[in-house]
């Protein structure tokens, strides 16, 4: 039986023309946080001394490997899970950790940070394998949908600051010296680029973008309902290039949001991962406590996370089965997800150096546009690794500011979050070892509950899915006796 919220099923070959701006829609989706990740390893970089003159990690090679990771991902899941994977935020410290261990060489953090993807691919081989003979089942006890529901919920919480935060940014930005406290509890002055363009009038593009995806997805028709956030995109983004070409004329920087600068400095070529990776080679023998440590500290700082993202793996798709009516822990299978998701997490480390991971960005703009056809997005993985080598269209979408990613992003966060909540409507919250289980996830994710165990950062749905899970094992004989007596009295009528 076919999903009434879907206009386009999985199995689905939408024409041509309308599959590549589907696509499109699908990479505009994925794109703000797939890009990000190499800016803010840069960032981390140029923040420590030592490693300042580190080649940049790209950007074109970022979007690349998430379109290669998710063409193996689609491999491994037979066609059948309509999900695009991206840039992982899970790993930035581990990358980061990397490239500081790699203290007075220029390319061995590259080294790391491709060597840390295939240790962190190869757990979820490990857990494919023991979920391929194990079964499921011990999974749908440990994470019911009293745990799994909040934790999708806390997905998109957790992204929501992200997104207001962009609403007030241009992409413009300019150098000026702060102060902040340094490691040491200092105090101490530093350049920091903060966003030249008036927050008001961003505000205002975000919002005109938000208003137009709300508008088109609600009272469009055909087309229109299908492409929400390209049409919003493309409202914001005249806006903003209004505003942007006035400041320029009248050298106005407060009125300047898109940074068309960018487009002097284009990279035409990706500066590859595993290119930087073999120019470390002649740089082992620099390596501060010799390669064994450096390779264990990569090790301390990979594997763990690898297990963080797997639970997120599992919310994203427990979300996205009940959005396409199709259970893909079952079919085609957990492990194959797994394994599609290792594989192309390592696949496109390769080249971009980002772990791969899920993404909830795009599993939102499934549900809100209805269209799950995996066509679709096939197509998107493709137009990535084209984009790459295009260096003006890698541009133009750069330009792309955030105060208007941010208005897209309120919608995909929000039904994220929503989606979440829907599963807890299933969830008999009249029971207290129900209400206790979603309280503790609830408010551990939303009130940012983050570890720090050396290396090792457990990020807030880490935790909130691990308190969750303790919680209801904690009240699992409560949870056993009240099913048992809701049995006995539906026998009794």
């Amino acid at each position: 039986m076919k999903n009434v919220n879907l206009v386009y099923g999985v199995k689905d070959k939408p024409g041509i023309w309308k599959t590549i701006l589907f696509a499109l829609q699908q990479v505009l989706a994925i794109l703000a946080a797939t890009i990000v990740v190499p800016v803010i390893i840069n960032g981390n970089m140029a923040g420590q001394g030592h490693i300042a003159d580190v080649p940049a990690m790209s950007q074109s090679a970022a979007l690349l490997g998430a379109g290669v990771g998710t063409i193996v991902y689609l491999l491994f899941t037979k066609f059948k899970s309509p999900v695009f994977l991206g840039s992982s935020f899970a790993f930035i410290g581990s990358m980061t950790a990397a490239f500081a261990g790699a203290v007075g060489t220029a390319y061995v953090g590259y080294f790391g940070i491709l060597l840390g993807a295939i240790m962190a691919g190869l757990v979820y081989v490990v857990i494919a394998l023991i979920v391929k003979f194990a079964g499921v089942n011990w999974i749908n006890k440990l994470m019911p949908a009293a745990v799994i529901g909040p934790t999708v919920a806390i997905i998109g919480l957790s992204l929501s600051g992200n997104a207001i935060g962009d609403l007030f940014k241009g992409s413009v930005m300019t150098s000026v010296e702060q102060w902040v406290i340094n490691s040491n509890g200092l105090p101490e002055l530093v350049n920091s680029l903060v966003p030249t363009a008036n927050s008001w009038l961003c505000l205002l593009c975000g919002l005109t973008t938000l208003a137009v995806v709300i508008i088109c997805s609600v009272y469009g028709k055909k087309m229109l309902k299908i492409i929400p956030f390209i049409i919003g995109i493309l409202a914001g983004y005249a806006l903003a290039a209004i505003f942007t070409v006035i400041g320029i004329l009248t050298e106005n920087t407060a009125l300047q949001i898109i940074n068309f600068g960018l487009f002097k400095d284009m990279q035409w070529l990706p500066d590859f991962t595993f290119v930087n990776a073999i120019k470390s080679f002649s740089e082992f023998k620099n390596i501060e406590g010799g390669v064994g440590s450096y390779i264990g500290s990569i090790a301390v700082a990979y594997i763990p996370v690898a297990f963080v993202v797997f639970a997120e793996h599992l919310a994203d798709h427990k979300n996205i089965s009940s959005i396409i009516d199709t259970d893909l822990l079952k079919d085609p299978g957990l492990h194959r997800t797994l394994l599609g998701d290792g594989v192309g997490s390592m696949a496109g480390a390769f080249f971009g150096g980002c772990p791969n991971t899920s993404y909830g960005e795009s599993v939102g703009c499934v549900a809100i546009s209805g269209n799950a056809s995996i066509v679709t997005i096939l197509t998107a993985a493709f137009i990535c690794i084209v984009a790459a080598f295009l260096a003006p269209l890698m541009t133009l979408l750069a330009t792309i500011p955030s105060c208007v990613m941010g208005g897209v992003c309120m919608t995909l966060y929000g039904f994220i979050a929503v989606s979440g909540l829907k599963m807890i409507q299933k969830v008999d919250l009249s029971q207290n070892h129900n209400l206790f289980t979603v309280s503790v996830i609830l408010i551990a994710g939303v009130g940012g509950m983050v570890l720090n165990i050396g290396k090792i950062t457990i990020t807030s749905i880490a935790c909130a899915l691990i308190l969750g899970i303790l919680t209801n094992l904690l009240t699992l004989k409560a949870s056993k006796k009240a099913a048992a007596e809701k049995t006995a009295e539906e026998k009794a009528e």
